[in-house]
């Protein structure tokens, strides 16, 4: 059996020549890493874990495992409007799972080629991590890159702020809907936006100076609009006509369950913003150069709780509490 060391030497480490362009003193290899932020900027951290057979299959792609783990943690970074810079993984992962060496090497090999293949695209590299035996879990840290003083947050959303959403909802719950159905083909459009969602980087970037607050879709449109909510102390209308659903997600889960998976389903990794309404139009036209919609689905007002939503919408995943909030 492959060794640990052996497992990060030959799937896991980036090339040390990027270090020092990549703002990092001391990389992999020590008991901890360098890292040399941009003058004039703040650091933005955050972390994420995902476990096998809570947030994704078992028997998922290992691409799909090693790129959707980077894409969840980044997406948190692109609500804050950061710009990604370096990451660190904790990697636990159990040989015994696989019949020899041959198949491991090559699960080994498709993880990295998902997980370093959206490193890339973001210009993101990995600093350091640690590979240990047990169940599969990866525990992934992000670390970007802030104007010192210019952040996205969720509180500072304020009454008459339009509520919009990037791209489009239910794509994530459509897409488990289909895996435990039998649907296995990654070119289908809703699998893909469950097990290889896109992190929203660019546009958090884009709406930096634009919205008045942000969070990432991840636990469903609901709860993380309750998230944004109190942290801002306001509450919401929403115009249900106005979701943008992800295409293909009526015709395979009908009207009612396309509804409740984007007001509730999560994995959508989505941005949900407010902006003062006078900057919605240039918001619209920074994210159209990205190739991205923004669409208004609400307002922010002084009641409280939430106005327009179906009686009975769950609010959206709890790790520990199975009822509904």
């Amino acid at each position: 059996m492959l060794a640990e060391f052996d497992l990060i030497r030959r799937y896991l480490v980036p090339s040390p020549a990027r270090h020092a362009a990549d703002g990092i003193a001391l990389g992999n290899g020590d008991d901890a890493a360098l890292l040399v932020p941009r003058a004039g900027h703040q650091l933005a951290v955050s972390v994420d874990t995902s476990v096998v057979d809570v947030h994704f299959p078992g028997d998922a792609p290992a691409f799909a495992v090693g790129h959707r783990a980077l894409a969840v943690a980044l997406s948190d970074l692109a609500a804050m409007g950061a710009t990604s810079r370096w990451c660190f993984m904790a990697l636990t992962f159990d040989q015994r799972h696989f019949a020899d060496d041959a198949a491991t090497q090559a699960w080994m090999e498709g993880f990295g080629q998902g997980f370093h293949g959206l490193c890339e695209r973001h210009a993101t590299t990995l600093a350091g991590g640690d590979v240990t035996s047990g169940a599969l879990t990866v525990g992934v840290t992000v670390m970007g890159e802030t104007p010192q003083g210019l952040s996205l947050r969720r509180g500072g959303a304020n009454v008459g702020d339009v509520i919009a959403v990037t791209g489009e909802l239910g794509g994530g719950a459509g897409g488990l809907a289909l895996w435990q159905k039998g649907e296995r083909s990654l070119e289908h459009p809703l699998l893909r936006r469950y097990l290889l969602p896109e992190p929203r980087l660019a546009a958090g970037e884009a709406l930096l100076h634009l919205a008045s607050s942000a969070i990432d879709i991840s636990d469903g449109l609901l709860a993380d609009l309750g998230h944004l909510r109190h942290a801002s102390n306001v509450g919401a209308a929403l115009d249900m006509d106005a979701l943008p659903l992800a295409s293909g997600l009526e015709e395979a889960l009908g009207r009612e369950a396309a509804l409740q998976a984007a007001l509730s389903g999560g994995d959508d990794y989505e941005l949900l913003v407010t902006l003062a309404p006078e900057n919605v139009e240039k918001a619209r036209q920074q994210l159209r150069e990205l190739g991205l919609a923004l669409t208004v689905i609400g307002h922010c007002r002084e009641e409280p709780g939430v106005h327009g939503i179906p009686v009975g919408g769950r609010a959206g995943w709890q790790h520990f509490n199975e009822g509904t909030p």
